[in-house]
């Protein structure tokens, strides 16, 4: 009785052949459900199900004929569903893969002030994938420390690191490309830009030079991370020209160098980066990725780049489902970031980890950004467990109603002192004095002039510490951990729960990554088998969470 009950009937579907199957030695079919999902999910064998009095068996071995109008061979049985091979390094563009060397068409985006970690660069270099240092938030100094490692221990595998936009503090931008230039850091992740910057276009157009087929080689490589179309349109076109004469005159290129430029696009990657943790335009990744290769194809038309314009997915990018529907609208690659924060290997506490591990999907808000506090940009922050976001919000209010700190009612004040610095607003302001008069001295003579410039500084110390504690773990600041969170991290946690991956120190980015890929191959490949009218039982449409040897066994051929 069991057996008839998990078997899967054929004629009330009103099945169409698509073609026909010859045993010729193989073995008989296999009937059931458990024997249809091993099928669907072994992605390194075609799928071939078949008809048998009413029910749909998996066939193995033998000949398949994809020609349903065919007149069947002696012995051959009808074929009702198809699905080829789909390794996971089959997903997404060949040529993106190509292009930086990696197996899989999968990044770990750079989380800022070292979350995204060498472990987790290292990581990702070694299993076919890669990573992006996040050095945004971080010095000079221990950016390039990171480096050392970073290439000491990867070789010639891929790697990157982050260069992030900043408009309230350009010097430092200009001294990481300087730094990323002379330590030859050859890709980058491009972020939260709103304007192309002179620092970025000289690390784009570095060492260029026409190879002997008279193609223009770029040793350097920018893979932008936008959620806008007019921002995109920026990384898609080629350089300004008013950069590339700046440079020339600078005599950092050549005239020659600067014509070569206007053959190549600012970035010829781009991901479309949809509703995430950090800074994030909270667009839907379901029209904003059609949007976004619209815009590829336009530019590559207008412009006829020798090398055709590919576009990733961000944002969201946490189950098997999200990976397969990225890859299904035409995604060359995918991202992810929330998710690897929890990770073993993130360059954050394990207090952090655990909050991540236990937040839902509705857990998750805006706040202002520290880095772009005074344009009101925000960032999506984990709100469950911290009054961080609350707190940033009482700050940023703050800042609009007042021109100075000495402006700030006694009552505010208080609370201020009391609770956010836990100091004197003046002994605030010489710790957040003495800090830009290191990072970034002229943010210091412009506060002394700009009593609300001042007031930012202040308030952005808070922001910027806020992060920082978290990351330590600082125990008696929980209540203030800044954790940069999207909606991905609900998601990932509703379906890992019940599994081995619901516990966060069981959590690895190489084992997320390839269960993801892993099953998006899977799930597709049953998309393509439902297309054709097959039904599936719920398990061979579902792809829960496997451990390394058993995606290995997903993966080998028979």
């Amino acid at each position: 009785m069991q057996a008839q009950a998990s078997t899967i009937p054929v004629q009330r579907y009103g099945h169409t052949a698509v073609g026909w199957w010859t045993p010729d030695g193989g073995g008989a079919p296999e009937f059931g459900e458990e024997a249809l999902t091993r099928a669907v999910h072994h992605v390194a064998t075609p799928v071939r199900l078949v008809e048998v009095d009413g029910q749909i068996g998996v066939a193995h071995g033998g000949t398949a004929t994809l020609e349903s109008d065919r007149v069947a061979a002696k012995g051959a049985q009808r074929l009702v569903g198809y699905a080829p091979v789909l390794r996971p390094e089959q997903l997404g563009d060949p040529e993106f893969r190509a292009s930086h060397g990696l197996t899989y068409p999968y990044v770990v985006g750079a989380m800022a002030n070292g979350v995204g970690s060498e472990e987790i660069v290292e990581a990702m270099a070694r299993a076919g994938m890669v990573g992006f240092f996040g050095a945004a938030g971080l010095s000079t100094q221990r950016i390039e420390l990171a480096i050392e490692r970073i290439q000491r221990n990867v070789g010639d595998r891929p790697y990157g690191f982050n260069l992030i936009h900043a408009p309230t503090e350009p010097q430092s931008e200009a001294e990481v490309v300087e730094l990323y230039l002379r330590r030859n850091v050859r890709l980058v992740s491009a972020a939260a830009y709103i304007e192309l910057t002179l620092p970025l276009i000289r690390y784009r157009v570095a060492g260029i030079f026409r190879d002997s087929d008279g193609t223009v080689i770029t040793p350097n490589k920018v893979i932008a991370k936008v959620s806008r179309v007019e921002v995109a349109r920026k990384f898609f076109s080629p350089p300004p020209a008013g950069m590339l004469r700046t440079l020339v005159d600078a005599g950092f290129i050549t005239q020659r160098q600067a014509a070569m430029a206007a053959e190549i696009p600012v970035a010829e990657d781009l991901t479309a980066e949809a509703d995430s943790g950090g800074h994030t335009d909270n667009q839907p990744a379901i029209s904003l990725v059609p949007t976004m290769l619209a815009v590829a194809d336009d530019m590559q038309g207008t412009h006829g780049y020798r090398t055709a314009l590919r576009l990733g997915a961000a944002g969201g990018i946490a189950t098997p489902e999200a990976t397969a529907a990225a890859f299904a609208m035409g995604a060359a690659y995918v991202l992810t970031g929330t998710i690897n924060q929890a990770c073993v290997e993130a360059g954050t506490s394990q207090a952090v980890r655990e909050m991540l591990a236990r937040s839902s999907q509705a857990d998750v808000t805006m706040a202002p950004a520290a880095d772009m506090f005074e344009m009101g940009v925000q960032v999506q922050v984990l709100k469950w467990g911290t009054m961080f976001a609350v707190r940033a919000r009482n700050l940023y209010r703050l800042y609009r109603a007042h021109v100075s700190l000495d402006e700030i009612p006694a009552a505010s004040r208080l609370i201020l002192e009391r609770d956010y610095f836990r100091s004197t607003l003046a002994e605030a302001w010489t710790k957040t004095q003495d800090y830009f008069a290191v990072r970034d001295p002229e943010q210091v003579a412009r506060a002394e002039s700009d009593p609300k410039h001042r007031m930012a500084l202040v308030f952005r110390s808070y922001l910027g510490q806020a992060s920082r504690w978290a990351n330590s773990g600082e125990a008696s600041r929980k209540g203030d951990y800044q954790i940069w969170c999207g909606p991905a991290m609900g998601a990932f946690n509703e379906w890992a729960r019940g599994s081995f991956l619901e516990s966060p120190e069981r959590r690895d980015v190489v084992t997320l990554g390839m269960n993801l890929l892993v099953g998006a191959a899977a799930l597709m490949r049953a998309g393509w088998l439902r297309a054709q009218g097959v039904p599936l039982p719920r398990a061979a449409r579902r792809f829960g969470p496997h451990d390394r040897a058993a995606l290995a066994a997903l993966v080998a051929c028979e």
